[in-house]
């Protein structure tokens, strides 16, 4: 009997989706004969059962396409919008795979994605996930599907930028993506050249950023690019979030917890606008006007790079492999230019971020770049 497989790609979209569903679609249907379905939307569309049957040729011609063909949702299955309530959701899932008679659900995501799909195996499920984040966090996989794109996008930003800071004698700020993790950030960095670097793994301090501007003024360079990581924070501000968390971890009563956490919110709410913030305290610290620039969802968009397609369809056509021989619960992994079957729950709740004596932080530092450090 042909086996019935699902699909769905949730959280934020990524370059290199499109590729993986074709990888995983082609390979079920041309080397297995499998029945291949895709819910839109995310878990929303399996929750109400919205579905496209994914034939050859809605797969055809899709590999270059941005984006998601399926579209996408942050929704959670145990915490979801109906109507005006928010409700556990995971019951009707559950019999949605079961009325569609799934053998299989393929979940294309990241961290957030992962947790929902270990919860759906745990309700019994059979479950295998592909890591998708251009942030590029998700653990026990060298890279994610559309990291290499984004990383493209942001570096081809920093190198424009040269010419305006250039031109004007300006430090121009650029506020990369990356969540809480500096890989996007740090690699777009190195690549564009920028002087300064500022990532989540490294709080700052403010004055020794403009010191290392001004050496540079006083050296006949009348400009600077700072790649800011949207995560970066100060020193100052690390300290604060570790000291809270710990209150936090060791709060005796609920009233104390949520003082805590209304402060971790307004610590949060500050945080959304430090870009500004470091591109003003540097026009004061070094008498030198400032702009900043927000990639923003900029870097999510448009035509997968060569390289993340190739990954997506090395890791959608290792999907399609794994569910032939029944072996679930598990992530498809990119691993030394292979493929790796990682069990679910050694991925679920972890984040991958930039370990400090990376090789790409040493090279930052051997040629001159600033970490705030």
């Amino acid at each position: 009997m042909p086996k019935y497989i699902g699909i769905l790609t949730a959280g934020g979209d990524s370059p290199g989706l499109n590729a993986a569903i074709r990888g995983v679609g082609k390979t079920a249907i041309d080397a297995y004969d499998m029945d291949i379905l895709g819910f839109k939307d995310g878990f929303r569309g399996l929750m109400e059962n919205r579905s496209v049957r994914l034939s050859g040729s809605v797969l055809s011609g899709i590999l270059t396409i941005g984006g998601t063909i399926l579209g996408t949702s942050r929704d959670k299955p145990h915490k979801m919008t109906v109507g005006h309530k928010i409700m556990d959701m995971t019951e009707v899932i559950v019999e949605n795979y079961h009325k569609n008679h799934l053998d299989a659900l393929i979940c294309l995501g990241g961290g957030g994605t992962h947790k929902n799909a270990f919860r759906l195996m745990k309700q019994g499920l059979n479950i295998i996930t592909l890591p998708k984040t251009i942030d590029n966090d998700v653990v026990m996989t060298d890279r994610t599907l559309g990291f290499d794109t984004a990383l493209g996008i942001a570096t081809e930003a920093v190198d424009r930028l040269h010419s305006t800071a250039h031109s004007h004698h300006r430090i121009l700020v650029v506020e990369i993506m990356g969540h809480n993790a500096g890989w996007l950030a740090l690699g777009a960095g190195i690549a564009g050249g920028a002087d300064v670097i500022l990532i989540p793994e490294i709080p700052y301090d403010i004055n020794k950023i403009a010191n290392a501007i001004c050496e540079r003024s006083k050296s006949g360079k009348h400009f600077s690019i700072v790649a800011v990581s949207e995560g970066a924070m100060s020193i100052a501000v690390a300290k604060m979030l570790k000291e809270l968390e710990e209150k936090k971890k060791h709060a005796k009563d609920g009233g104390e917890k949520k003082k805590i956490v209304e402060k971790l919110q307004q610590i949060k709410i500050t945080q959304s606008k430090h870009t500004m913030l470091i591109a003003e305290k540097l026009q004061q610290l070094c008498s030198i006007e400032s702009r900043v620039t927000i990639l923003g969802h900029l870097q999510r968009g448009g035509t997968p790079s060569a390289a993340d397609r190739i990954l997506a369809t090395k890791l959608g056509t290792a999907c399609a492999v794994l569910i032939s021989k029944e072996h679930y619960g598990v992530m498809v992994a990119d691993h030394d230019d292979t493929t790796k079957a990682v069990p679910l729950k050694d991925v679920v709740g972890k984040r991958k971020t930039v370990p400090i004596d990376h090789a790409w932080i040493s090279s930052a530092r051997l040629v001159g770049t600033c970490l705030g450090d």
